[in-house]
């Protein structure tokens, strides 16, 4: 287990201020920074608090990457659940990131190892991921490594929980005979980010939290791999509060 992670509970109201501050920090005192984001219900509040403070404090963002940790796949991008719409629309356009900074993986492709390949090296290219905000999945995924995904796992593309794709087929009217995925960086990718930010608000994320710095390290809740990480940073609201062993 590591114990020099750094664990913050906050009022629920007090969650995303909190984890946004931890970004802008980072922005501030490294103008070339890598950040990668994740999205879902709980990072959508972060994103746009973290613009909102690199505007206030007028912080030069010409020289800051972006980008995303993982993306839906088979839809569009004007589709309001991919991750580069929420994502464009939660910060990236307030920030005003250029363009060339701005990465997601593909949503659509022919080779998706070659393209994986490519986006991990681009990352390398840029100085590699100085902090990585992840969330947590009520499984313990997290990005698309889903429980049993290997440790060892670089980036890939795969399928997502058949609820997901439900919901997703649904909400853009996608035939069956159109595959549906997800692409994300793998849990190797994950490790390899200098710092990493876990973020978990809800009485839903007590649990899972509890499990995944406490519980034993396996690919069977794939966030328990973060107890061996030497620079993670834990934040959560009172009702995501881990029972910490005693």
């Amino acid at each position: 287990m590591n114990k020099t992670y750094d664990l913050i509970v906050t009022a629920p109201e007090e969650f995303a201020e909190a984890c946004a501050q931890v970004l802008f920090r980072t922005v501030r005192e490294k103008p070339d920074a890598v950040i990668g984001l994740s999205t879902g219900r709980t990072t959508g509040d972060i994103h746009r608090r973290f613009a909102a403070l690199i505007k206030e404090h007028g912080i030069d963002v010409s020289h800051l990457t972006i980008f995303g940790l993982d993306e839906v796949t088979g839809v569009s991008r004007d589709y309001f659940g991919s991750c580069i719409w929420m994502l464009e629309h939660e910060c990236v356009h307030d920030l005003g990131i250029p363009k060339e900074n701005f990465l997601m993986l593909p949503l659509t492709s022919d080779n998706w190892e070659r393209d994986c390949d490519a986006f991990r090296a681009e990352l390398a290219r840029r100085g590699g991921i100085t902090l990585l905000e992840l969330g947590l999945g009520e499984n313990g995924h997290i990005g698309f490594n889903q429980p049993g995904t290997p440790f060892t796992q670089r980036a890939f593309h795969g399928t997502m929980h058949d609820y997901l794709e439900a919901r997703i087929r649904r909400e853009t009217n996608t035939p069956d005979d159109i595959v549906l995925g997800g692409v994300t960086l793998g849990i190797a990718d994950v490790m390899d980010a200098q710092a990493i930010l876990l973020c978990a608000n809800g009485a839903h994320k007590k649990q899972p939290l509890t499990d995944a710095l406490y519980g034993p390290r396996t690919t069977d809740l794939p966030a328990t791999v973060l107890q061996s990480h030497p620079h993670l940073q834990i934040i959560c609201d009172t009702d995501a509060a881990p029972e910490i062993p005693v």
